[in-house]
């Protein structure tokens, strides 16, 4: 399987940006609120492990939210159990030679498993996010 190709079934997708890390970071941050979604947090990875004497590349993790999906699960108490797949998250990490990357985990993959209700809207939160992510995507 080539680098930037995945199979509906698979867990955790990773594709290069066509961008730079700092410049991906950036524009993600910008492309992720214009849909109306939020940035609950960003945790830089790099900066924790150097603070404990480990040296790493670049790389963010990104919690993200859309209250409107997390709410239509988080309002069912049968439905709770679900909520460590919220918030949603994205990876932007840089590799040896430079080039930055995106990686996330398939959460309608994951929810299909699932179904019901948790599947639709994960399904849903998926598609969102994988439409701002096209714009980083190399062909």
């Amino acid at each position: 399987m080539k680098e930037n190709e995945f199979s509906p079934d698979q867990m955790f997708l990773e594709n290069a940006s066509k961008f730079p890390y700092d410049e991906t970071v950036r524009l993600l941050t910008d492309r992720i609120s214009a849909i109306g979604w939020k940035t609950s947090m960003i945790h830089d990875l790099q900066a924790t492990l150097k603070k404990n004497g480990k040296e790493v590349l670049p790389i963010k993790i990104f919690e993200l939210c859309n209250p409107v999906y997390s709410g239509q699960l988080l309002e069912v108490d049968s439905l709770k159990i679900y909520s460590s797949m919220m918030p949603c998250r994205l990876s932007v990490y840089e590799k040896e030679g430079g080039k930055a990357y995106i990686s996330r985990m398939n959460s309608a993959a994951m929810a299909a498993s699932i179904g019901g209700k948790v599947e639709e809207v994960m399904r849903k939160a998926f598609i969102d996010i994988e439409k701002v992510l096209e714009y980083f995507i190399t062909a």
